[in-house]
């Protein structure tokens, strides 16, 4: 029986630091179908997201949720923490025992306290091994959980810094696209300019953001489910603008603007798969036409307004067949991480919803009536 017992504590110790290893060290997303992790994140937010469809308000449900990541991380350094002292309490067991103890004979609960001080380096001295094995034991589950701590320490800011950098990109969009993120406001802002160079190389920059990202999501997962500062701003918003935008200009889109576009709607369409792949996610076909026919035309005069689209038929059809490619894998990310995808922002009830933002309040203000003597008015 105490063979057997040992055995299992040794598959349990390896199959927790093997966890471990393939989520804090392994610097590439991991394929293997079954994932102590992943069934862990699956059934946590499975109830933390039922938790929330019973709060009040949708501001309180939006903290609720931002609450998730960063608990969820410290619940699985604390679950393999767990697993392993529970391991060396086996192997104790295993080893019979072997431990100084006043007040009568050793027990699994001895056992079980003596591998949590020691994993977690206390050195009360209480109880302590009597035999080589069961020093060897302590002495090697001593070193483990030092190492265990140092590698959790080390992972917290190499992760904060990927959120960091995703986040800097994310509220720059604001200013650009609105909040949240949208094609027509993106290319309603741009269009004074009437300069595809423009909008070419702002797609250039979200190109290496979205490989960024996909990179650091898809060996972090954990990632995906860290909300944004604002609640009306999130990874998967940005990600929708991007590829709307990029599709709009593959599909009408001549010249260099429309080469950096199938740039990036390539690398963007890539990371949102491969982010549905490593999350479990299906493509999930929306409910409703996110850009129905009435739509079409406001959203092809804007981009005709840039100077470097040809608006026709076969672009429509162009359009079509690119939403089909992403759309799909966009919504199930909205359903399972409860991210809503903004619209195409089109229509006279988002342009005077889009009056109220900063943006345009700067804009507004620099475009005033002028000054008597021939300057603008204003407060600069």
């Amino acid at each position: 029986m105490r063979i057997v017992v040992g055995i299992l504590g040794l598959l349990l110790m390896f199959a927790t630091l093997w966890e471990t290893f393939e989520s804090i060290i392994l610097p590439r997303r991991v394929t293997r179908r079954f994932r102590v992790t992943r069934l862990f994140y699956q059934v946590s937010w499975a109830v933390w997201s039922v938790v929330n469809r019973w709060l009040p308000s949708k501001k309180v449900r939006e903290t609720h949720l931002s609450y998730f990541g960063p608990l969820s991380l410290l619940m699985l350094f604390a679950t393999w923490a767990f697993a392993l002292v529970v391991a060396f309490a086996m192997l104790h067991w295993a080893a019979g025992s072997s431990l100084n103890v006043s007040g009568g004979p050793a027990t699994f609960r001895t056992d079980l306290y003596l591998s949590g001080t020691t994993f977690f380096t206390l050195g009360l001295g209480d109880v302590t091994p009597r035999t080589a094995m069961a020093r060897v034991i302590t002495v090697g589950e001593g070193g483990m959980g030092f190492g265990f701590l140092a590698i959790v320490i080390s992972y917290l800011p190499t992760m904060y810094g990927a959120f960091s950098q995703r986040e800097l990109n994310i509220s720059l969009l604001d200013a650009r696209a609105g909040s949240p993120p949208t094609a027509g406001e993106l290319l309603r802002r741009h269009a004074r300019f009437r300069g595809p160079d423009i909008i070419s190389r702002y797609l250039q920059d979200w190109e290496i953001w979205c490989a960024q990202l996909m990179e650091s999501h898809l060996s972090y997962p954990v990632l995906c489910y860290f909300r944004s500062q604002h609640d009306n701003q999130s990874w998967l918003a940005a990600f929708t603008a991007v590829l709307d935008v990029s599709a709009l200009i593959v599909a009408y889109g001549v010249g260099d603007a429309k080469w950096q576009a199938q740039l990036t709607f390539a690398i963007s369409r890539h990371a949102i798969a491969d982010v549905c792949e490593v999350l479990r996610v299906r493509p999930v076909a929306p409910a409703a036409d996110r850009l129905p026919p009435k739509d079409l035309a406001e959203v092809r005069n804007l981009l005709a307004e840039s100077g470097a689209c040809k608006c026709t038929e076969a672009g429509d059809q162009k359009l079509s067949e690119l939403r089909s490619t992403y759309e799909p894998h966009l919504n199930g990310l909205s359903r399972r991480l409860l991210m809503p995808i903004p619209s195409w922002g089109i229509g006279a009830k988002f342009v005077e919803k889009s009056k109220r933002t900063a943006w345009d309040r700067i804009t507004s203000e620099s475009a005033g009536p002028k000054a008597p003597d021939g300057g603008e008015s204003g407060h600069f």
